[in-house]
């Protein structure tokens, strides 16, 4: 039995069925290997981009700027994206940022030492100088700031920063850095840089300065007051100033129509005058003595010695002429005579 059967020793009766089996794990391998593959290529086919993002996808060294947002595909392992924050951003300068008293120890134009802390916000604008144009741009920008800082402050003096001049001194800083950043084009912008605080290096220039800060307040309101009462006067003198000339027109008015009424009243008498001399100076005469003595009764008396008492003495302007020129009635030159008669006799 042991002669016609296989040998149980030999490579071929001890493997049995082991040579499909070393086939089965081959395929099996070259399949997971292949879905691992398609998965990497899968997954390095596409990138999404945020709202607050943008990418540059760099394609054998030349890169382009992708803006949209969403989901974009890409070439595996052929095109790499890289993903630039478009947010504002910010850091801070001086003392309260490095720690460092040098960092916000600055000089002023009238060579006083003051500390100083800004803070800058940025922005980045094109993605692709960004990453490309330089190998650090917010340390960049960090360095121009400074400059610009310590350039802007040393032409100011230490009371300007400290109290009036800050916004002046922000706006002129910022100016410089911008015109320094189009310079150097890094493909970041700045949005704002503002005064977080100034102090005097020591507390008694401190305390002198808050005194002179409290002095300047202290005239602003007096000012203010001053103001206040010069608006309140003026309306009231305005008024008074208004009434007394309307007053005065008032009363220019009344004593020209006074005297436009002496001047009708001199000029009717003297109509009359021109036409009967005698007559009218008697008139005038007896009204004379009638207003100066209202009481007085007038007697006239004839030349053979008989009185006769007048009463009332019609005044002649009222009465005035007709309009053949001679006397109205009451004064008639009958009237005229007896006066005439009665003055000669008087005589």
């Amino acid at each position: 039995m042991f002669g016609t059967g296989k040998n149980v020793n030999s490579p071929q009766g001890a493997m049995g069925m082991k040579p499909p089996k070393k086939k089965v794990s081959g395929t099996v391998v070259k399949i997971v290997l292949a879905a691992v593959i398609l998965l990497v290529l899968v997954g390095n086919s596409y990138y999404t981009i945020k709202e607050e993002e943008q990418a540059v996808v760099c394609t054998f060294g030349s890169p382009k700027a992708v803006t949209t947002p969403g989901l974009h595909f890409k070439i595996p392992f052929v095109q790499t994206v890289n993903k630039v924050n478009t947010t504002i951003q910010g850091f801070s300068i001086g003392y309260h940022s490095t720690g460092e008293e040098a960092d916000a120890l600055m000089i002023t134009s009238d060579y006083n030492f003051i500390f100083v802390d800004f803070y800058a916000e940025y922005r980045v604008t094109d993605p692709v100088k960004a990453l490309y144009a330089s190998q650090d741009p917010e340390l960049i920008l960090k360095n121009i700031a400074q400059n610009c800082i310590r350039t802007t402050i040393g032409s100011y003096t230490v009371d300007s920063v400290l109290t009036t001049g800050k916004n002046e001194i922000q706006s002129n800083i910022k100016q410089l850095i911008l015109d320094k950043l189009e310079e150097y084009d890094i493909g970041i912008q700045l949005v704002n840089i503002t005064i977080q605080d100034a102090t005097p290096p020591t507390t008694e220039v401190e305390n002198a300065f808050k005194e002179v800060e409290t002095a300047k307040q202290g005239k602003e309101t007096a000012l203010n007051n001053a103001n206040k009462y010069r608006n309140e006067q003026i309306p009231n003198a305005e008024a008074e100033a208004d009434k007394i000339l309307q007053d005065a027109e008032a009363d220019k008015q009344e004593r020209i129509n006074e005297a436009n009424g002496q001047v009708a009243r001199f000029n009717s008498m003297y109509e009359e005058y021109v036409k009967y001399p005698e007559v009218t100076k008697k008139r005038m005469f007896y009204e004379a003595m009638e207003e100066v003595l209202p009481d007085v009764k007038v007697v006239i008396q004839s030349k053979d010695g008989s009185t006769d008492t007048i009463l009332p003495l019609d005044s002649f302007v009222t009465q005035g002429t007709g309009e053949n020129g001679s006397l109205a009635a009451g004064s008639d030159t009958s009237k005229g005579s007896a006066a005439d008669d009665a003055d000669d006799s008087g005589k």
